[in-house]
Order: C-alpha cells, then sequence, then structure tokens
C-alpha cells in the first residue's frame, strides 16, 4: 500500500508553500484561503518566456542576413578589384576607373580601391598630358611637350608598384622620342662644330637605340672634323695648335684611333722638326745625297686612292699605302693633288697614315675630309705626288 501527499503551491510565483501557510515566502503576496486553488502551479513570470526567445531569434536573423549580404558585397568588390587592376595593367584606365567606383559601391570601406580609384584619376590626367604632348611634338614645340612628361612624372611621385612602374616607363620613352626629334631638328640647321659638341652630350643621355645611332654620327662627324683642322696646323708647322685641337677632340671621342695616331704624329713631328733645326748645318752638305738615296730606296707602295661623298656630303679622300721596307717605317705623309676631270688642278693637300708606325708588308690608311669644296668626288680626279716617312735608322 502505497501513502502518498499533496504538494501545494503559489498560485502567483509557483513557490511550494505549505497548507498551513497564509503567505508566500517568496513573492509574499497573500495565499488563497480554498486550498484547492493552491494545488495548481501558475508560474506567472512564464506566461511571456517566448517574447524575449522571439526577438533573440530575429536579431540572430537579421544578423545573418546582413553578414551573409555584408559578404556577398565583400566579394564583389573584390572581384570588380582584380578586374579594375587588371585594365590599369592595360593600360585602360577609363575601364578602371567605372570598375573601382562600382566596387566602392558595393563596399564603402574598401581603402585599397579608393587608393586605387585615387590613383587611376591620376593615371587618367597623365594619358590627357601624354596627349597634349604629342600635339606640341607635331607643332615642334619640344620644350614645352618635355614640360607637360616631367610633370606628369612627378605626380607619380607617391605612388608605387608595378601599374605605377609602367606608367613612368611609358613617360620615359615618350620623353626620349621628344629629346630624340628635338636632337634631329637640331640637327637639321647645320649646327657649327662647337654646337655638335654640345648636341653630342644631349644624345648621349638618351637612353635609345636610335640616340646611339645618332650619337655614333655626331662623334664621327666631330673626329673628322678635328682630323682635318689639326692637320692643317701641323702641315704648316704649327705643333702647339695641332696638339691642342686634337687633345680638344680626344674629349668627345677618347677612343678614336684615328686622333690617337695624329696626336702620336704631331709629337714626333714636332721632335723630328726640332731635332732637323739643329741638324739642319750638318746636314747641307749631305742632303742632296740623302735624298738621292731616299728617291731610290721606294720603301713605301701606293695600293689605293680615291675620292667620294661622304654621308654629310662632304668630299672625302681615302687611301692605303703598303711598307715594303725591311726595317719599320714611321710618320709617313701623302701629298696629293684634286684636279678637274678637264685635268685642271685646284688642290693640294697633304695628309698621314694612320697607324703611325708601319712595319715590313703592312698596310695604313690615311683619310682627309675636305669640308670647303663643295662637288661631286666622281667629277674629281687625285693624284698622289709624293709620300715621305722617317726611320728609326
Amino acid at each position: 500500500m502505497k501513502v502518498g501527499f499533496i504538494m501545494h503551491h503559489c498560485p502567483y510565483c509557483g513557490t511550494k508553500v505549505k497548507e498551513n501557510e497564509l503567505y508566500c515566502i517568496k513573492c509574499g503576496k497573500q495565499l488563497p484561503e480554498d486550498a484547492t486553488e493552491r494545488l495548481i502551479n501558475r508560474k506567472s513570470f512564464n506566461k511571456y518566456w517566448y517574447i524575449p526567445i522571439s526577438i533573440l531569434a530575429l536579431v540572430i536573423l537579421s544578423a545573418g542576413i546582413y553578414y551573409v549580404i555584408m559578404q556577398n558585397q565583400t566579394a564583389e568588390a573584390s572581384d570588380l578589384y582584380n578586374k579594375a587592376e587588371e585594365s590599369v595593367m592595360g593600360g585602360q584606365y577609363g575601364e578602371a576607373k567605372e570598375l573601382l567606383q562600382s566596387a566602392l559601391e558595393n563596399s564603402k570601406e574598401f581603402k585599397q580601391a579608393d587608393i586605387a580609384l585615387t590613383y587611376v584619376q591620376e593615371a587618367l590626367k597623365i594619358e590627357n598630358s601624354i596627349e597634349k604632348a604629342n600635339n606640341y611634338l607635331k607643332k615642334q614645340e619640344y620644350q614645352k611637350a618635355l614640360s607637360l612628361i616631367n610633370d606628369a612624372e612627378n605626380s607619380l611621385s607617391n605612388y608605387n608598384g608595378n601599374a605605377v612602374t609602367q606608367l613612368i616607363d611609358k613617360l620615359t620613352s615618350k620623353r626620349n622620342l621628344i629629346k630624340i626629334e628635338e636632337l634631329k631638328h637640331k640637327l637639321n640647321q647645320n649646327p657649327s662644330i662647337n654646337d655638335m659638341k654640345a648636341l653630342l652630350w644631349e644624345a648621349e643621355s638618351i637612353k635609345h637605340d636610335e640616340a646611339a645611332e645618332i650619337t655614333t654620327d655626331i662623334r664621327n662627324q666631330i673626329v673628322d672634323y678635328t682630323f682635318s683642322k689639326a692637320s692643317e696646323n701641323l702641315n704648316d708647322k704649327q705643333f702647339s695648335d695641332a696638339l691642342v685641337i686634337v687633345e680638344d677632340g680626344l674629349k668627345y671621342a677618347p677612343n678614336s684611333g684615328k686622333l690617337q695616331s695624329l696626336k702620336t704624329t704631331i709629337d714626333k713631328e714636332k721632335t723630328a722638326f726640332e731635332t732637323a733645326q739643329r741638324q739642319r748645318i750638318e746636314q747641307a752638305i749631305s742632303s742632296a745625297e740623302e735624298e738621292r738615296k731616299l728617291n731610290e730606296n721606294d720603301a713605301i707602295e701606293l695600293v689605293s686612292v680615291n675620292v667620294e661623298n661622304n654621308e654629310q656630303d662632304k668630299l672625302v679622300v681615302k687611301g692605303k699605302v703598303k711598307s715594303v721596307a725591311t726595317i719599320p717605317i714611321n710618320t709617313i705623309l701623302v701629298e696629293y693633288a684634286l684636279s678637274s676631270k678637264s685635268g685642271s688642278e685646284f688642290l693640294s693637300n697633304e695628309v698621314y697614315v694612320y697607324p703611325e708606325t708601319l712595319y715590313p708588308n703592312e698596310v695604313g690608311e690615311f683619310e682627309f675630309t675636305h669640308f670647303d669644296i663643295d662637288q661631286e668626288g666622281k667629277n674629281i680626279n687625285i693624284k698622289v705626288d709624293k709620300i715621305k716617312w722617317y726611320t728609326n735608322q
């Protein structure tokens, strides 16, 4: 047999109470006198339990939806940014600008996109500057074009990265093109030799294949001019003046074998001339016999000689000689005369052979540019009248 008992509760808060208690020990409210009403466990605080749970569920759901939306927008913004980056590398700055603006609409806090948009806007300005520079170039207003390019490059000083490097390379290429066109324009104005020297430095400062070709051409012209002028002074026994001219030319063409050989020739000619002056009295008696022996001892053979026009349409005399001596000979001087096809001689000149010293069976060359003769080489005859030389014995 089981014995049971009845549990009583506060009808207001649900707390267990004893049958003989008049007030709830928890909420303090007066308990009903009817004991049956104490048998019902009614917890008033549980009446609205679903409200906070519903609110919490709604908040969580809203947060989840917001998170998903933000994630989608961020992903789309990132995708637009990547596409914009490809457009920038391809030089499509207008397209990149639209993509970056769309990316920022999806994600306003996308700092990379904001920075990239600032750069793209600057790049668009630079593209406009390049176009203006092209217009100045067509008008031969080179300095205005260069100023625009320099300002454009300076505006990129606060940016870095592959895209920036690519744009700077484009500006550098445009600057070089403008400088080359300006250089060509100056060369077409028939500049003096001093102007040519200044233009040589300009050409050397341009890192471009075409500029390198122009540099070589200018240097060759300086060498030819220097050789001709120094040779004229040397022929007049103006050794110091000739040496100054050659040394100045070597500043612009330090590797010129032609000028280096001429410098050696000048030094030796000066020494020989001074020695000859001291020995003039002693050699007066034997000079006739020495001259006869020298004429009999035909140490130099003329291989070839011709007259032609160079690229600047200047008259150039070129030739080769060969040593048939049995000992080294040096300071070889070739005397020649120019005449018209009718046989009328109008000019005689002397030119030294290089290298300065020829050994047995060795071939030397000579070349002289006549800057003051404005004729076609094919209409001129050349005749070598005499070849002189020195020996070390």
